[in-house]
């Protein structure tokens, strides 16, 4: 009985601390935190990884060789370089792409 009241209670306790964003624990470890200059770096990563999605998923009622290439891609490349960088990467290759498509028709 004891081992399973203690076992709600962690999980309760975790599910409790479940919600907690970056600032909440950078407020606690205020030593180690990030700078603003580096949390608003991080936060460009974020919204880079979403423009990756967008442009690999442009057309979504349909198969997109492209957007299958790039999408690809950019799995590959996210594991060597940060999400703006692969972003910049992506959006070139698949103008590129695109142009080569449009020219072959």
């Amino acid at each position: 009985m004891t081992k399973l009241l203690l076992v709600c209670i962690m999980f309760c306790a975790f599910q409790a601390n479940a919600n907690i964003d970056y600032k909440e624990i950078a407020q606690r470890h205020k030593d180690v935190s990030l700078t603003e200059k580096e949390v608003a770096k991080f936060k460009m990563h974020g919204e880079c990884l979403v423009a990756l999605k967008e442009l690999n998923f442009k057309k979504k009622d349909g198969f997109d060789p492209v957007a299958e290439w790039t999408s690809y891609r950019s799995i590959s490349l996210l594991e060597q370089f940060p999400p703006c960088e692969v972003l910049i990467m992506m959006e070139v290759a698949r103008k590129s792409l695109v142009e080569k498509k449009d020219k072959k028709k």
